[in-house]
């Protein structure tokens, strides 16, 4: 009985069996007469079976004393086997729609998408999956968490919605051990996704999945995975092998504060080009462009902005105006969707009276106020100093007790730690806000996410009542957990709201759809590189006067910038966009005024 269903059914066809033949036995025995009358032996073998299979056969009986008595024995047998099958049937059934409740069932798909691990970055992962497939019949998305199943469902649909075309396949299981993965079928999976989860040291636990990836056997996708200390990305590309693309999150989360703190609508123009919603980056061999240069190559397409190239020494982004293509490179756009990329059937004309000559702005000492403090502010510090000139202040406010710690190397920056509540609009108002050009408002790590976005919306409506009161002009990027809390942070018209946990979530979704992007937002990211930069349209083009954005640009190409859309000043606080308009039509003249800004590739 502990064997199981089918033993159990194995045992119950052999008593079926005994039952039959001994009931044959005593008739052919006792009721000679009716047997002959049932053709014999075969006959009362098929008699015998039909009373134990239907014991309402007995009903149409006719014969003697025996014959009804053996007849009422095989019907009552079969009435006791008949009854214990249906048992152990249903038993068998609702163990098993137990067992696919509880995933533990082996995921059958193939050319999925494969996400190990839970926390607040799955949502947005899943949800852009679901928008850069939504033209794709019998895509799946599998994930694979030591959760129940039936409840991460649940949650998937309650936070995304309808998956559309796409199938949502969870499985129960921990992704540090291999049992659990081969459930997932890796072996025929297009990309996979390691989680980093949500408790003490996640990089820990994002290591021993990838250990454990690198040493099943079989085919091995390529994986993307998120290590929250820079610290363990040694440790993670040892573990991971070549064919994982590893990101920093605390890194690109620090690097694009810093970007968005200094110019205004950085984060919007990032969540752009990392989103599946308007435009999105690609990599294409164009061998017509061959032999052409990279000026030449920025008018080639009518609906793609060309960003870069990518050859065989890795992608440059904004390369030199003259830098010639060659054979073997592969141009970096920026597209609508890969089928709308098509070359201009001809050059749109630059009008050369409407381009400006502006001269570069000679770098000037900043005075920067962050308030609050985390385990990310002594990064972003450091990233800070390597854009402002020498000489300039940062002024750290906040009652954190480790403000101030692990501040090395700093070249350009003087820090000065500051005694204050940041929720506190007096202690606000005595640190003089409108002597600075920017402020940062960083999250408490001493608080839960919640009460930590909390106090930082306190923080925020507080510094734009005081703008409004005195008047004063100063940017404000502020970092927050919650994505569900960017709608309330609208209301502070903060310029710039960073959430970390979507940043890496959209950014890991990304990589899983094209893994050759990762050496792009790498050259995104990075300082030493060419990064997106809201700069004054006045400084390219005449205002107020209608001009085609081909001659946009031409200007910035001039200033060896590459152009790659625009912001609407008037549109600003309309979301989703908030003004920002990339990849645009280059050949529609569009009217700019004094606050418009041109969004470009440059040195910074």
């Amino acid at each position: 009985m502990a064997k199981g269903t089918t033993a159990l059914i194995g045992w119950l066809a052999l008593v079926s069996l005994v039952l039959i033949v001994a009931v044959s036995v005593l008739t052919m025995w006792l009721a000679p007469d009716e047997a002959l009358r049932h053709d014999g032996w075969p006959g009362v073998l098929w008699l015998s079976l039909m009373h134990a299979l239907s014991p309402g056969k007995i009903s149409g009986d006719a014969g003697t004393a025996p014959f009804l008595a053996i007849m009422l024995g095989a019907s009552l047998g079969g009435i006791f086997i008949v009854s214990i099958l249906v048992g152990v049937l249903a038993a068998g059934l609702r163990g098993k729609i137990e067992e696919l409740r509880k995933g533990r069932s082996r995921v059958i798909e193939s050319g999925h998408t494969v996400i190990l691990g839970w926390s607040e970055q799955l949502f947005t992962i899943v949800a852009e999956l679901l928008k850069a497939n939504a033209s794709q019949r019998g895509s799946v998305i599998a994930i694979l968490a030591d959760r129940d199943k039936p409840a991460m469902e649940d949650a998937v649909r309650a936070r995304v919605g309808d998956t559309g075309r796409t199938r949502l396949v969870c499985r129960t299981g921990s992704p540090t051990q291999p049992a659990a993965l081969d459930l997932m079928s890796l072996n025929t999976a297009r990309a996979i996704v390691v989680l980093s989860p949500e408790q003490d040291d996640p990089d820990a636990q994002v290591i021993k999945t990838l250990l454990a990836l690198a040493k099943r056997a079989g085919e091995h996708p390529p994986a993307v995975a998120s290590i929250a200390a820079s610290r363990n990305m040694a440790a993670a590309r040892l573990a991971g092998g070549p064919r994982v693309h590893l990101i920093d999150g605390d890194d690109i989360a620090a690097r694009l504060i810093v970007q968005s703190s200094r110019q205004s609508g950085m984060s919007v123009v990032c969540m752009d080009l990392l989103n599946f919603d308007g435009c999105e980056i690609y990599l294409r061999r164009e061998p017509s462009l061959t032999g052409r240069s990279y000026g030449e190559a920025l008018g080639a397409y009518a609906t793609a902005s060309v960003l870069g190239l990518r050859t065989s020494g890795g992608v440059v982004l904004n390369p030199p105006p003259d830098r010639v293509v060659g054979a073997s490179d592969e141009l970096v756009v920026l597209a609508q969707d890969d089928s709308l990329i098509r070359l201009a059937n001809g050059t749109v004309p630059v009008d050369e009276r409407r381009i400006v000559s502006a001269r570069a702005e000679e770098p000037a000492v900043e005075r920067t106020l962050m308030v609050g403090w985390n385990d990310r502010a002594a990064r972003i510090i450091g990233h800070l100093d390597g854009y402002v000139t020498s000489g300039s202040v940062l002024d750290v406010a906040t009652d954190h007790p480790d403000a101030g710690t692990g501040l090395t190397d700093l070249a350009n920056l003087t820090v000065n730690i500051k005694e204050c509540d940041g929720t506190d609009r007096y202690a606000l108002e005595s640190l003089g806000v409108g002597v600075y050009q920017h402020v940062i408002v960083l999250s408490d790590d001493r608080y839960g996410p919640r009460q930590a976005d909390s106090r930082t919306l306190m923080t925020l409506l507080q510094l734009r009542d005081m703008q409004a009161i005195l008047g004063e002009k100063y940017s404000i990027a502020s970092e927050m957990h919650d994505e569900n809390n960017r709608s309330l942070a609208e209301v502070t018209e903060a310029d710039d709201i960073v959430i970390s946990d979507t940043v890496i979530g959209l950014l890991l979704a990304q990589l899983a759809e094209n893994p050759h992007l990762a050496e792009v937002f790498g050259q995104l990211f990075d300082s030493a590189g060419a990064e997106a930069y809201p700069r004054p349209v006045e400084n390219y083009v005449t205002t107020g006067v209608p001009v085609a954005f081909q001659t946009v640009v031409e200007s910035a190409l001039r200033r060896g910038e590459t152009a790659i859309g625009y912001r609407v000043a008037a549109r600003i606080g309309e979301p989703p966009q908030y003004g920002v308009v990339l990849n645009p039509d280059r050949s529609r003249a569009m009217t700019f005024t004094l606050g418009d800004s041109v969004i470009v590739l440059a040195e910074h």
